[in-house]
């Protein structure tokens, strides 16, 4: 049999390890929860949004109206624009302010993906002041 007598050093030697174990616990709890949850944070509900019927903001005496039709040809005002132009011919009709607000419409039938290729070329250009048109209906009483 062995025996280990202690010599009188010190009964706590330093120890240059980490314990990692009450982290990976922590984690461990915060990944537990965070998979709960996130389920339950999604919105799975079709909901039937009614109309705006509140009262429109005042219109600039000379509004910028970028509309895009269903087969995707881009108007600035009454002139058809080419969408590589876009950026130039913004810069004509605001005299390069790029604090102007555009206000952006589109037909139903325009895709998704359509109206964020234009929201990107209007990024691009420089204008982030970007206002979406939309019907407005009469208040209901």
């Amino acid at each position: 049999m062995g025996l280990h007598l202690n010599e009188g050093g010190d009964d706590l030697a330093e120890n240059h390890e980490i314990n990692v174990t009450p982290f990976i616990d922590v984690m461990l709890v915060l990944l537990i929860i965070f998979m709960v949850a996130a389920p339950l944070a999604t919105v799975d509900i079709k909901v039937d949004l009614p109309a705006s019927t509140a009262k429109p903001a005042p219109r600039p005496e000379k509004p910028v109206f970028l509309s895009v039709k269903s087969d995707q040809r881009l108007f600035l005002g009454e002139d058809e624009v080419k969408a590589d132009a876009l950026g130039a011919t913004l810069d004509a009709r605001t005299h390069g302010k790029k604090d102007t607000t555009i206000f952006f419409q589109a037909d139903k039938g325009v895709d998704y993906g359509d109206l964020m290729r234009v929201m990107d070329a209007l990024r691009a250009a420089g204008y982030l002041k970007v206002g979406l048109v939309g019907l407005e209906t009469a208040a209901k009483k």
